[in-house]
């Protein structure tokens, strides 16, 4: 352990545990009431940048929980979960993201669960779901990745990346390593692209300071060096999300550095997909978390419980304008 590194508070004020899995040791936390017999468990899934953590995920967890079981889990190589130096690819995190569904299974005796994910970790789930679709009840996917024009146009290699030749070894190189890192995580770094994600100056100064401290940890440079390398990424994510049959609802921001969803014109012949956009940001639920959370609960509750075979309910009377 680093004996220089800041102490790392918890990003959300509940229980926290670990445990051992595919993807190494993980780390979750968990609150609601004991109801899962009658409403299903639901995961939050973080994002993946140089700076991740669950703390993105906590406006949804603080009222989510009201009404039942929410985990929130710390990706491989973020947060209290495993960040040894090791091979970061996709696998990895939806590994992780599998553990995770075991976990709650394990935990609440269900059958299954509902799951949301945010931006690129919406990939990690995806590519989970096709692999055990009947443990996922409905899927959330945030300002997810994939849909761009850049992204999501013609699938390419199955299990290609959009990993830049090259990049990952410049940027680990060990004289410079250290320095690029503590750019990329830099307090001022951290609020310029903080501001690109909310697509505004005003953001939560909060949200700064809890980056800051999970990115100085040691073992933190790991994940993202493979994030910033191009490499998590999917090339085949639309084949990915194509395989697709449970309910799932796509809220997305129209503001900032992530709205491009022009590529997404092939969900329209997808009864099951149901794009909302919000006039914010990349993180609606940040910026407009009554009216996330309303139509989150809105879409969770339409969905039969034994029945996931439906296509997803209009959301469009709980949506921000």
């Amino acid at each position: 352990m680093d004996r220089h590194a800041p102490i790392l508070p918890r990003a959300i004020e509940a229980d926290r545990h670990q445990f051992e899995g595919r993807a190494g040791s993980l780390a979750y936390y968990v609150d609601g009431p004991d109801n899962a017999a009658t409403v299903p468990p639901l995961l939050l899934i973080h994002s993946v940048n140089a700076a991740a953590s669950a703390f993105e995920v906590h406006p949804i967890f603080k009222e989510m929980r009201r009404s039942r079981r929410v985990y929130a889990m710390d990706l491989p190589g973020y947060g209290f979960s495993d960040r040894s130096a090791r091979n970061y690819r996709p696998r990895l995190f939806v590994d992780g993201v599998k553990d995770m569904v075991d976990r709650i299974n394990l935990e609440e005796n269900v059958p299954r669960i509902d799951a949301l994910a945010i931006s690129l970790s919406s990939e990690f789930l995806g590519r989970a779901a096709t692999e055990m679709p009947d443990a996922l009840r409905t899927l959330t996917l945030v300002t997810p990745t994939g849909f761009s024009k850049r992204m999501g146009g013609k699938p390419g290699p199955k299990g290609a990346t959009g990993e830049v030749p090259g990049l990952y070894a410049t940027l680990t190189f060990r004289p410079w390593k250290k320095g690029i890192f503590g750019l990329l995580t830099s307090r001022s770094s951290i609020r310029f692209f903080l501001r690109k994600t909310f697509g505004r100056k005003d953001i939560d100064e909060g949200f700064v300071e809890y980056d800051y401290l999970t990115s100085h940890q040691s073992g933190a440079e790991h994940a993202p060096f493979a994030f910033v390398s191009g490499r998590l990424f999917s090339r085949d994510i639309r084949r990915v999300y194509e395989q697709l049959a449970m309910p799932i609802w796509m809220p997305h921001g129209t503001k900032g550095d992530f709205k491009d969803f022009s590529a997404a014109g092939w969900l329209q012949t997808r009864p099951n997909w149901q794009l909302t956009p919000f006039e914010t940001g990349a993180l609606p639920h940040f910026e407009e978390p009554a009216a996330f959370n309303e139509a989150l609960r809105h879409f969770l509750d339409s969905i039969p419980t034994a029945d996931q075979s439906v296509g997803s309910p209009s959301l469009e009377a709980s949506a921000s304008p």
